[in-house]
Parts: C-alpha cells; structure tokens; sequence
C-alpha cells in the first residue's frame, strides 16, 4: 500500500461496500429525470437490443433503462446489493432484467452481446483497461460504452442567492466528515484498504481499447430535494467510505452522534439539497470494429 493510499495502490475486497445496500435507495440521491430520454436519443435506442449494466449495484440504472431495451442485465460482485435489485425489479414490475453476481474484471462470461454497456458511477472501482477491453469484445456492431457521473452533493451543494434561498439547512457534510475521521481515521477506508484518490483520464482507457474519442453531453437536473435526517443518514452508511462494516462494534454509537448531530444542525430535522447535473460520456466502437 502506497504511503498516500493513492487508487493506483488500492485492491479490490468483497467487503468494499458491506452493510451498505440496505441503505442505498433510500441514500442516494436520484438520477436526473431526464437521463433515460437523453440516452436514448443520444444512442438511438428503439427498445432492440440488450443492455449490460457494470456495477450495478441496487439497480438503479439498470432499472431506469429496462423499457429502453429487449433485455437488461445488472452485473455486480455484491449479492446484497443485487437482492435489493431484484426486490425493486419486483416493486417497479419490471421483467426483463437478470442480475449477476461476479467481477466486471472476470467478463465476458457466458453473458452474449450487448448493445450499450452502462457504468453508472463504478468504472473508478474496477482494473479499467481490462475491463473496457472485455466490454469492447461483448458489444455488437455499433454498440457503445456510457458512463454516467453525477457529482456528490456537497455543502455548498444548493445556491443561495438572494431571491431564492433553500427552505431548509444544508446537510453538514464538514461536520460529518469530522465525525468520520474521528472513528475511521484521517484517510479514506476503501474495504479492507485506504483510497485517498480516484482515476480519471477514462478517455484514453477507453480510446486505447479500442472505442472511438468519447462524446460528453449533460443532462441538467438542479431540482431541490428534500431530505430528512434518516436520508441523510442512509446516504452516510451507502458510502464506501463510511460503509457500516468499518465501524465494527461502534457501528451504533457513530449512528447515534451522528443523529445528534444532524439535529443540532436542522431543528426540523429537514435539508435541503440541490440535485447535480448528470454527466454522460459514450464511447461508441471504432470504424470497422465489432464485438
């Protein structure tokens, strides 16, 4: 392990984001509304052709596109997290998704091909340029790769301005961070290592397997979401880095400062959030390339 705990170091454990599924859907912030739309005018999706999802998780995006295609699958190694995926498949009636447990680095199995493969905040998890090289072999003759990122809020995550303020506080994500550190440490856990940083440079991981040069566009979201203590707390335990496995036997005493902390910060109990714009980068197959 690199002294800084720099991504180049890290390796991957099945503990990454143990105990955090059950608190991801009501966690995580959602996608915009417009995201299935902009994709499919951007891939000229007719509901033909299979999607493949890499890291999936709880299967939010798989899930988001599954009346854009004949078939779906979410891939993911968290079984957890694929258990949440089939009972909001259930919920949603959605029926032509299958989920997989396994590596992305271990494709392309015994899956097919696929038209479009989506990596919704996950390809910074994974040994990229293997992966992208598989994903390149399982798409078909005009397929693409999408990665879709849609940045963290932060404090300073709603605007204030002086005609439209927030009906309620900020989430105090400082304080947060402070009360983290002070059980976890000064680094970032990452399952059972440190990760104090993240690629980026996807463009040329993709380019270089094969991809032609990516084609970014976003799809605006800005909508103020409401958010009560226990989402807030929900989306604290849904981080890798504040996943509720790190915190062992204390797991409960940090939910608990935490709580009183929220409540110090909002006496409602409310907060405010602005929803962040969704950033989309597709990589279509080279001139003459095929799966």
């Amino acid at each position: 392990m690199a002294a800084n705990g720099s991504w180049e170091e890290w390796r991957w454990d099945e503990t990454l984001f143990a105990g955090a599924a059950a608190h991801y859907l009501k966690g995580r912030l959602p996608y915009a509304d417009g995201l299935a739309d902009a994709l499919t005018e951007a891939l000229a999706l007719d509901g033909r052709g299979r999607l493949l999802d890499v890291g999936c998780g709880p299967g939010v995006v798989t899930l988001r596109l599954a009346d854009r295609f004949q078939a779906v699958v979410g891939l993911d190694p968290d079984v957890d997290m694929l258990d949440e995926a089939e009972r909001e498949a259930a919920r949603l009636k959605v029926t032509n998704a299958t989920w997989v447990s396994m590596r992305a680095e271990t494709l392309p199995g015994s899956l097919g091909t696929f038209r479009v493969a989506t990596f919704a905040q996950s390809f910074h998890w994974m040994d990229r340029p293997t992966v992208a090289a598989a994903v390149k072999g399982m798409l078909e003759a005009g397929g693409s790769a999408v990665l879709i990122h849609a940045p963290s809020y932060r404090e300073q995550g709603v605007v204030q301005t002086p005609t439209q303020d927030p009906p309620h506080p900020l989430p105090p994500d400082t304080a947060i961070g402070e009360l983290r550190r002070s059980y976890l440490g000064p680094d970032t856990r990452a399952g059972q290592g440190i990760r104090n940083s993240s690629p980026d440079g996807e463009d040329v991981v993709f380019r270089a397997a094969g991809f032609a040069p990516g084609r970014r566009f976003i799809v605006t979201d800005g909508r103020v979401l409401e958010r009560t203590a226990d989402d807030v707390v929900a989306h604290t335990f849904s981080s890798s880095s504040t996943a509720p496995h790190l915190f062992g036997s204390r797991a409960d005493e940090f939910e608990s400062e935490l709580r009183n902390l929220l409540t110090q910060a909002s006496r409602s109990g409310l907060f405010s959030v602005r929803l962040p714009d969704n950033v989309i980068t597709i990589w279509d197959l080279d001139s003459g390339a095929t799966g």
